[in-house]
């Protein structure tokens, strides 16, 4: 169902930088010259500005997607409430409906060269009564990409999380670090354990940014050891996107 360079974002948690990385993938592919498309196919917390509701992950990945679509396509759930998604559709008497964000993956992936989705939370959180974002990210059958907040606690949430993808049989194509608490003692050894535990390619380490965007973190992530990342050159790539922390 996917297209060659498409990707789910997932999180070891809510507020960890997820946004931040998959725009950062978004600002990557467009500098490569791919048609990309962001899609938050579920997003909680929304800002009516002039008469029309905003979120503000859902506008980010927007900025960076090469192609414009219809929020219709692109953030077929927006609701109101920064709560838990099953809560606040129940709020506004909507089902969240997996067939539904089905469908509006394929009309955008018939759009663009690379599709770039991001979840919602942590990766298993409830979508309705059935479905949580787990079955969400099997069913759009994606590499997946993890985001890990550098915290106190990450290693666990990290390595949970990375059972449960394996758990849907879903390939882990590679994880971020994004620091959340840049004052945590023992960062680097940290980072250490994961690196070791975590059977995929660590693509990169982004700092806590005094100004958090796309263009700022690209330089901490090498995002060509994806599978079917369109650069063929990967150690130009690396010399033009990365540095050291």
């Amino acid at each position: 169902m996917h297209n060659h360079c498409s990707y789910f974002v997932a999180g070891t948690d809510t507020e960890i930088g997820k946004t931040l990385i998959a725009s950062s993938l978004l600002y990557a592919l467009t500098q490569t010259g791919v048609r990309s498309a962001g899609m938050k196919p579920v997003a909680a917390g929304a800002e009516n500005r002039g008469g029309v509701w905003h979120n503000d992950d859902a506008d980010a990945l927007a900025a960076q997607a090469s192609v414009a679509l219809p929020v219709a396509l692109t953030t077929p759930y927006l609701l109101q409430q920064p709560t838990a998604p099953h809560i606040a559709a129940a709020l506004e008497n909507c089902v969240i409906d997996l067939p539904h964000i089905l469908h509006c993956y394929q009309q955008i992936a018939t759009q663009a060269d690379a599709v770039i989705v991001e979840g919602v939370g942590g990766f298993r959180v409830p979508l309705n009564d059935e479905h949580d974002t787990a079955d969400m990210a099997q069913q759009l059958n994606l590499p997946v990409v993890l985001v890990v907040g550098l915290r106190l606690g990450c290693i666990s949430h990290a390595l949970l999380t990375v059972e449960a993808i394996a758990a849907r049989g879903l390939p882990l194509a590679g994880w971020v670090i994004n620091t959340v608490d840049a004052s945590m003692l023992n960062s680097d050894a940290t980072i250490a354990a994961l690196t070791s535990r975590i059977p995929a390619p660590l693509l990169g380490c982004v700092p806590r940014l005094d100004s958090p965007s796309a263009a700022n973190a690209a330089p901490y992530l090498d995002f060509s050891y994806l599978p079917g990342w369109p650069v063929i050159n990967k150690a130009a790539t690396h010399s033009l996107y990365t540095k050291e922390v």
